[in-house]
């Protein structure tokens, strides 16, 4: 397990391996992917009851994109300011934060759920949405550690941790559930043992050091100049290989946690499953999502980030339209792996891609604007296949989403260009 986790030798790119002497890379990575399963496990619960939560107490089905919809919204809306932080303030003290915003809103969250009081619920998901959003920065830290051509690898390790989330949570949350009446007095419980979950994650993350974003400057021989000569987001943008990263972390993002959010109504309310055979499905998704990462960023590493985006969004696809033919709970929970799975591969490029086209100090502005986009758009498209879902029924999400992600696919192939990482 040891050799793992092993920081790589990075003369090859012209840094010594003197330069890694005393940087302990190997156990901030490990301790910022063990962050990740204990949000991997929060994130669990909040996709597979988000929307179930509101409708109970709103007592409305017809918004049953809105929970959700605010939990993402949430994420996006704390990304860029998260992502800016990072670049201020290093790492570590936003990702903190956000595992402090993870504590309370899971609290807020099962307190209203028990008390059945709505203003109190949308407190508690606005705080569980920000901090899913700031604890996917994470990534932000794994791509300061490792060189170029090892950095999807090196992401895919702090990922990777968020299997053991997704193995962990539905052996707590199913036990709570099962055998209850879906209420706020069931679900109370499962938001405060999110909480808990949390607290956990910010015990790891608060005990990394040093900070990732000194280890990038160090391994860099250099340091970030004057905030005033930072580059804006135009020029960001205007870096080759940029747009085409972000439209694929757009679309395997915002199609994933859409199509993911609304699994639970799906099985419940459509397919006549019982409540607690949600938590299998959705960890089979998340399962799908991190447990072959570092196998997966090898394969970046390997092949290259063009081919990476759009296979990825093409496994998307086809794991999303296969929600037409199938209803049981086995079957369901392969075709949300495969979704999963399909994310791995183009968020992870586009993840590294962006990193390429970055210094330590503007790293963070980037991921957090593309984090922002990713998760506006994603809670728009929770809210509106919500409510294809409850019109038109299951077909609506299913073709809807496996259009938008094949169409960016088909673009990318076609004007696919050297990527950073191939340049360098």
């Amino acid at each position: 397990m040891r050799g793992l986790w092993q920081a790589p030798r990075l003369s090859s790119v012209g840094v010594t391996d003197r330069a890694t002497d005393g940087l302990p890379i190997a156990r901030n990575t490990a301790l910022l992917s063990a962050g990740l399963a204990a949000n991997s496990a929060m994130l669990q619960l909040s996709a597979a009851v988000a929307s179930l939560t509101l409708v109970l107490v709103l007592d409305v089905e017809g918004l049953l994109g809105l929970g959700p919809a605010i939990v993402l919204a949430a994420g996006a809306l704390s990304a860029l300011p998260a992502g800016r932080a990072m670049d201020r303030y290093g790492r570590v003290p936003p990702l903190a934060a956000g595992y402090l915003l993870g504590i309370l809103g899971c609290g807020l969250a099962g307190l209203g759920s028990a008390l059945h009081s709505a203003p109190i619920v949308l407190l508690g998901l606005l705080g569980v949405g920000s901090a899913s959003g700031i604890s996917l920065l994470a990534r932000t830290a794994a791509g300061d550690m490792y060189p170029p051509e090892r950095r999807a690898r090196g992401i895919g390790l702090v990922l990777f941790g968020a299997v053991f989330g997704a193995l962990l949570g539905p052996s707590v949350f199913s036990p709570l559930l099962q055998g209850r009446d879906l209420d706020g007095d069931a679900l109370a419980p499962l938001w405060l043992a999110g909480s808990a979950f949390m607290v956990v994650g910010l015990a790891f993350v608060s005990a990394v050091r040093p900070d990732p974003r000194e280890i990038a400057t160090r391994l860099g021989h250099q340091q970030p100049p004057d905030d005033h000569t930072h580059a804006p987001i135009k020029e960001l943008l205007g870096r080759p290989g940029v747009v085409p990263a972000m439209l694929a972390a757009q679309a395997s993002f915002a199609v994933m946690v859409a199509v993911m959010t609304l699994t639970g109504a799906v099985v419940v309310d459509h397919y006549g499953h019982e409540a607690h055979n949600v938590f299998p499905i959705i960890g089979a998704h998340v399962i799908g999502m991190y447990a072959l990462v570092i196998v997966v960023g090898d394969v970046i590493d390997r092949i290259g980030r063009t081919p990476s985006l759009a296979g990825g969004l093409l496994v998307m696809a086809a794991s999303v339209s296969s929600l037409l033919w199938v209803e049981s709970v086995p079957a369901t929970a392969v075709a949300l792996f495969g979704l999963g799975l399909g994310w791995n591969f183009s968020f992870v490029a586009a993840t590294a891609e962006l990193a390429d086209a970055t210094q330590p100090w503007e790293r963070g502005r980037l991921l957090g604007f593309n984090d922002l986009l990713a998760g506006l758009t994603g809670a728009f498209l929770a809210l509106l296949g919500g409510l294809a879902l409850t019109a038109l029924g299951v077909a609506a999400l299913a073709i809807g989403a496996a259009l938008l992600v094949s169409a960016p696919a088909v673009w990318i192939l076609r004007t696919g260009r050297p990527t950073a990482a191939a340049r360098t």
